[in-house]
């Protein structure tokens, strides 16, 4: 049978806990004081200390340190209220397992006092390590690595300076806004930022704001706890708490709605995050990494965006470069995805033929690297295994020659001007007499002309084609629109 040891300077919480615990198959001890806390210790060695903050004769974070020198292998949590979460979390580095803060929830308390007791024994030598250390995270996403397991850095002038850059910024702990076009990378800099850190070893959560809806996001990013409104069946962990220690990665955060924004200033000036349908606040140690296709400082001259967020993100851009001016690291890309895809496929890595090679150099890749490890991807699907990629292979949009290009005029103008302007592309798999081929150029056409206006931001297309994102993402399937 486990002991545990309450030391609390009120008797109804000694009491209570008490109670709970033996009742759950635990043999407890309580004190109200430090210094008859230890006269105990001495006498018997407890598994586990639950020990308040505030005593009347002593601090938590002295006790911890006489605790810790008369029985290193005991755990102690430590019980604060809300104004010393941030003292808890100090002590929590020094060697303390972990905090719970008032008011105190019987089952939040068994389950991390079962947690800390299923955990092997703190060493004699040193502090103690927190658990998030130990807690494996969910990583959402691919990290942006090649088939051979390393980032693909590139060789062009424009690759080497956002390196450099990168390599500056990783090792401290500066918020980064990542700015670039759609599909350049900005995730697989932003793990590289991570791997690059203090905090290498603790969890990269990465959320795409763009696909959060405003009654969701508050979720999502906070948690919620069970009840909290329909549907909330069970408590859900947030993506702060899930990355405590550790990067979130926050993509499209120009499309948060004003109100999680104003909630996100809150969480990164307290690093204390609240979840839906709870009064607790619970301390968070992030680094924020966020990213947008969109000039943010624009966004905030037209009132799109808070200023003092901005300003709290701001410690440090990143411009990534488009894939078309980085024409020198395309063989570099090209062949670490045909390796990559082969493994994929299970099948002989193919070749390219000049003609294919020659139309990848032509093409202006308005969808960056992310259209060119789709088209690679399709080619690869489409091509017999021992047979080289041909023209064939390769989407629509290429073979229209040149369609994907874009003056900058162009780019400014409105939807409908463009849609006037533009020549419909000729589309030879089509029968023009066949009406539903018809439909589906003009389709083609108007969502093409669409992801132009919008600089290929996908949340902007759907809302101006009057459609939700899933039904735009299923639409660029159908249509093999690769951006």
């Amino acid at each position: 049978m486990k002991s545990i040891l309450i030391i609390d300077d009120e008797i109804n919480i000694c009491t209570l806990l008490s109670k709970f615990l033996s009742k759950h198959g635990f043999k407890t001890d309580s004190t109200m004081t430090g210094a008859q806390a230890l006269k105990m210790m001495k006498e018997e060695a407890y598994d586990l200390v639950l020990c308040d903050y505030r005593l009347k004769d002593t601090d938590g974070a002295q006790l911890l340190n006489d605790i810790r020198a008369l029985r290193p292998q005991t755990v102690v949590i430590i019980i604060t209220g809300y104004s010393d979460v941030r003292i808890a979390v100090e002590m929590v580095k020094n060697g303390a397992y972990d905090y719970i803060s008032k008011p105190l929830y019987p089952d939040e308390i068994l389950g991390l006092v079962n947690k800390a007791l299923s955990q092997p024994a703190p060493s004699a030598q040193g502090p103690a390590v927190a658990p998030h250390a130990h807690e494996e995270r969910p990583q959402p996403g691919e990290p942006g690595k090649n088939g051979g397991g390393k980032y693909v850095y590139g060789e062009s002038e424009p690759s080497k300076a956002l390196f450099r850059e990168l390599t500056l910024v990783a090792p401290t702990d500066y918020s980064v806004i990542l700015f670039g076009e759609t599909g350049t990378g900005k995730e697989s800099v932003a793990h590289l930022i991570h791997d690059h850190s203090s905090r290498s070893n603790q969890p990269f959560i990465a959320i795409d704001c763009g696909s959060l809806s405003k009654e969701l996001a508050a979720s999502e990013l906070f948690g919620h706890e069970k009840g909290a409104f329909t549907g909330a069946i069970g408590t859900k962990i947030g993506a702060f708490e899930q990355a405590h220690g550790g990067t979130i990665f926050l993509d499209e955060i120009a499309n948060l709605s004003y109100d999680i924004q104003v909630a996100l200033l809150r969480v990164i000036q307290e690093k204390q995050i609240r979840r839906v349908g709870s009064m607790k606040e619970i301390a968070v140690d992030v680094r924020l990494i966020v990213a947008s296709n969109e000039n943010l400082f624009e966004a905030v001259q037209k009132g799109k965006f808070r200023e003092d967020l901005f300003h709290r993100f701001n410690e440090f851009t990143i411009h990534i470069p488009p894939l078309r001016v980085r024409n020198e690291d395309l063989p570099l890309f090209v062949d670490s995805f045909l390796s990559q895809v082969s493994k994929e496929l299970n099948k002989p890595e193919p070749v390219m033929t000049e003609e294919v090679w020659d139309c990848f150099r032509q093409y202006d890749w308005p969808g960056n690297i992310r259209e060119l490890k789709n088209v690679i991807r399709r080619a690869s699907l489409l091509t017999p295994s021992g047979k080289e990629i041909t023209m064939a292979a390769l989407p629509l949009e290429m073979k229209a020659g040149g369609f994907s290009r874009l003056s900058s005029a162009a780019a400014a103008a409105p939807s409908s001007t463009m849609e006037d302007s533009d020549e419909m592309p000729d589309l030879p798999m089509l029968d023009e007499n066949d009406l539903k081929s018809v439909a589906l150029k003009a389709e083609y056409n108007k969502i093409i002309n669409v992801l132009k206006a919008v600089k290929y931001n996908k949340t902007k297309a759907a809302q101006l084609l009057n459609i939700d994102r899933k039904t735009l993402y299923n639409k660029l399937r159908l249509l093999n629109i690769n951006y």
